[in-house]
Parts: C-alpha cells; structure tokens; sequence
C-alpha cells in the first residue's frame, strides 16, 4: 500500500482522543536499531572489553533462535551501565539522538503521525527499547506518551538490572490497552504500526493493524491477513543508484563552472559567468537526484534586491535549493572548512562565497566587511543561514547575529526562507541525496532602515519567531530568544565543536563497575510475565 493510501486511511478515520495511533519504534519510526548507535558509544568510550562483545553478541543470537527471553536480554545489557548517573546518561541520549538517531527517523513516519493529530487522535509509542532511545525521538515527533523498557534506578544511578515485567509481547496490548482506556477509547479503535513479528499479539488486537518496513516473515503473515503493509526507501542503506546520482550532483557544481568559463572569455563579464553557472549547477543536480521545490511566495524572491536571504538550514540540500531559488547575484558566507575542500572550495569562492571562521568572532566580524560593501556598491544578494549549521531535525536553532549587524551596516532588507523538510532529502549526517518534494516559504521582505545596534536582540528575535510561525513551533520573547544560544547543546555550536572533538568522552561512574557479569544461564531464571510498561 501506497503512503497516499495509508494517509487516507486516517483521513477516513474517527477523528477526535477515542482513537489511538500506536508506533513500534526501531525498524518503524526509524530506519535500523536505535541500540546500535548506544553499542557504539559505549565502545568508542572504552566501556566494553572484547569479552563483554562477546557475551552481548552470545546473547542477541540466543535471543534470535528463541533461547533466551527477552527481560533476560535486556538484562544483559542493562548490566554494562552499573554505577552510571541517570543524568548524565539521558544527556548523552540526546546527543546521541542528535548526532546519530534523528537522521534514521522516516519522512513518511512524520507523516503519518503528523495526520493523525490532525485528526485528534491520541498517539503513542511503545517499544521494547530503553526510554533513552525513545524519549528524545518522541519529543522531537511532538509524542507525549512513551511506553518503554525501564531499567532499575537507585538515587540517581543505574543498578544494573531491568524493571520487570518488560514492555514486550503480551506487555505492548497491556500498555495500549491501558493508553487507550485512558483517553476514553479501545483497542478496536486503534491503529497500530509495526516492522517486526515480535508485535503480532498487538497487531491481532488492534482495529486498525499497519506493518511498515516489515520482516520478510511478517510481511507474509500480513499478506495472509490481509493488512495494509507499506515500505520505506527515504532512509536506511542507499542504493547504488542514490550513491552515483549524489556523487554526479557534487560533480556538477565543477561542471557547471567549466561551462561557464566560454561566457566569461567572450564577455569578460566574470558576474554574467557565476549567475549562468549558478543556475545550471541549481538545474543540473536537482534533476540528477530528483529534487523537486513546492514554492509559495515566490515572488518575494523578486520584489527587494538586492536583499539578505535568510534561511533555516537542515541539510546539505540546501545549498542546492537557495541556488534554485535566487539564482542570480550572490554573495554568501561558508564556514572555513568549505574553503580547504580539494576544488570545491576554490570554485564557491569564485561564485561569491565569503570563508569565516565561526570559532573566532572578531575574524568572523572582520571578514564580513567587505560583504556590505559588494552588496550595496553591486547590487548583490546576501544568503545566509543565521543557525550557522546544520540543525538535525526541523527545529529552528538558535539566531546568530552576524547576517543581523550586516542589515544594519547596509539597511539592505532581509527576505526569510522558510525551508520546511529539506532533512528528507538528505538529513545531517548523511552525504547521500534522495528523490522528493521540499516545501518552501518564501515570506515577504523585512525592511532594516531603521535598525540600530541597541535594539539588536529586539530584530532576532522577531525575524526568528517569523520563521517559527511558518514552521508551527514555539514563538520566544526577545529575553529567549537572546538565552536560546547559551542553552543550546556545545554539539550543536560550531565554535566549540571543533574544540570538543579533540576530547574523548569519558563515562561519568562513581560506583565500582560489576567486576563479574553474570552467566547467561542465570539471566535466564528472570520473569518472563509481561505486563502494562510505565508511561514517560
């Protein structure tokens, strides 16, 4: 089945809090184990020996063949975080989430969940994962109610051991049972959405069973019964024709150069020559990854130049849909990085790209100066995302305020690009492009003449909450909005994350590690009854 169809299914639906929409996490909201990227940081933090590798890999494959249960597994991973403080844990959760997670979370997934609360519906994840793994997602989906696998907390710091029951099996219909009772519905009026024949009691038990991203086996089980089943190809492993589009599409900004280079020795005119390059590299890699712009406003894009093009930045599309977009007349701002990259960057400086260092502010502030100049002795355009990187979901940063002084400096309008999905093309993290349709704003300008440095805070904060109402999020005073950048998380500053990379994470344990970990066949004597999880 179609996403168009899965959508009208809910459209169809009951609206209103009677009915629940239920997710399975792992392999349904995301691509892949949200587990793997907690196994990796635990390795990389030099927290598992080889044998610890070895029993969790003994464990997953006992588990696998149906040797061992579920809680049992859990425990044996639940014991390599004894002694470790709660609060630490849930703050690396979500940088791991940010740097590793987010990018695995399905387009179609949002969707989906998306059209259910427009419906009213009251909506639920429940997994068998940890709520660390969950609960960053969920809140990033707008999902208020998780029911996860606990693990055992004593004044702050993690024992070792798995709250039981687990919420697995006959534990998922209790909990959605339980959610459903207390949003006045029932099961029968619920949709459920799952990968995996570890759900089947709950799939039997809803009225409305979705497998998405299925098994082979459950798959064939939903053939049989005849349940919607949809896959996802918008994350996860990319195909060998993804990886050579991406590749051809980086390739065309070196070609679309080149072509360029004929006009600019007949003309001499080396603007002419960077305005014909930039609009057929825009064309050019749109096509070979089968981007497609869904553009309101657009003549906006027309109405003030020059102007500061502001934009909210989530991907590496990005660059290729301002290119589409203001085709003509540019002058941006790149980080250094951009600049040391083997004939890529050489060519952006050529089309206009000023370099700054993000990690030195006075550098930064300095080699801005010549942008007022450009833009207001040529007529040139300014685009800049004022995030200064990559978010990694849709939610808006925090404002820089260097594109601000330059509308001072200039009185030069800004016009906000409002991007809304550009992650589904291509999320941070991911060097890969895929095909789809990215949805855009283009807002009318904003007039600067009157601006003065004194009431700086006063203009970010308004622009910001310009983007805000566009995107359906949260508007902040100026006084947020001025806080929202000392609260935002060092991974997520460029200027101090070139410095943290340098440092090696160090678990924060202040209890002896368990010196022993206990034998498989032990774990195997804990209670495999299942019953509702605890609601985060």
């Amino acid at each position: 089945m179609s996403l168009s169809n899965l959508l009208k299914k809910i459209a169809d639906s009951e609206p209103g809090p009677e009915t629940c929409a239920l997710f399975d996490f792992d392999g349904t909201v995301i691509s892949g184990y949200s587990a793997t990227a907690f196994l990796k940081d635990q390795i990389a933090r030099g927290e598992l020996s080889p044998a610890d590798l070895i029993q969790l890999t003994q464990a997953a494959t006992r588990f696998g063949i149906g040797s061992l249960g579920f809680s049992a597994l859990m425990a044996v991973h639940a014991q390599y975080l004894a002694g470790r403080s709660e609060s630490e844990y849930i703050a690396n959760s979500e940088r791991l989430f940010r740097r590793a997670i987010a990018k695995l979370v399905y387009p179609e997934a949002r969707q989906l969940i998306d059209a259910h609360r427009e419906k009213g519906h009251s909506i639920a994840i429940i997994s068998s994962a940890t709520p660390y793994q969950v609960i960053p997602a969920a809140k990033d989906l707008g999902i208020d109610n998780v029911y996860a696998t606990d693990l055992e907390v004593v004044d702050g710091y993690f024992t070792g051991s798995v709250v039981t029951p687990t919420c697995f099996g006959e534990g998922k219909v209790l909990a959605a049972e339980a959610f459903a009772e207390d949003h006045g519905g029932s099961v029968d009026r619920s949709f459920f959405y799952s990968d995996s024949t570890d759900d089947i009691a709950l799939l039997e038990t809803v009225g409305y069973p979705v497998v998405l991203n299925g098994s082979k086996q459950l798959r064939v089980i939903a053939a049989e019964k005849r349940w919607p089943s949809a896959d996802f190809s918008s994350r996860g492993n990319a195909s060998g024709g993804e990886i050579m589009r991406s590749l051809a599409a980086t390739g065309s900004l070196v070609s679309s150069f080149v072509m360029a280079l004929p006009l600019y020795m007949l003309s001499g005119s080396r603007r002419d020559a960077a305005n014909f390059s930039i609009s057929l590299f825009a064309d050019t890699a749109s096509a070979l990854i089968g981007m497609k712009l869904d553009v309101r406003g657009q003549e906006n894009l027309w109405k003030s130049r020059p102007a500061i093009f502001m934009f909210n930045h989530q991907s590496n599309a990005d660059m290729l849909v301002m290119a589409s977009l203001i085709r003509r007349d540019i002058v941006g701002i790149g980080k250094r990085e951009l600049k040391n990259l083997p004939v890529i960057g050489p060519l952006l400086g050529a089309l206009g790209v000023v370099f700054i260092d993000r990690s030195n502010r006075e550098a930064a502030i300095n080699a801005m100066a010549p942008v007022v100049k450009t833009m207001k002795e040529e007529g040139k355009s300014l685009v800049l995302a004022p995030e200064g990187t990559r978010a990694p979901t849709r939610k808006l940063g925090a404002f820089k305020k260097g594109g601000f002084h330059i509308a001072i400096q200039s009185g030069i309008p800004i016009v906000p690009v409002v991007i809304h999905n550009s992650g589904d093309i291509s999320p941070k993290g991911d060097p890969v492009f895929r095909s789809g349709m990215v949805h855009v704003d283009v807002l009318p300008s904003i007039d600067t003449s009157s601006w003065s440095v004194d009431t700086i805070d006063e203009h970010v904060a308004e622009v910001r909450n310009t983007f805000a109402r566009v995107l359906s999020q949260p508007e902040l005073s100026v006084r947020e909005t001025a806080e929202l950048h000392r609260r935002t998380p060092d991974d997520l500053k460029p200027e101090v994350r070139g410095e943290r990379k340098k440092q090696r994470p160090v678990a924060n344990k202040v209890i002896t590690p368990v010196e022993q970990a206990p034998s498989l066949e032990t774990l195997l004597d804990l209670d495999e009854q299942e019953a509702p999880a605890t609601r985060h």
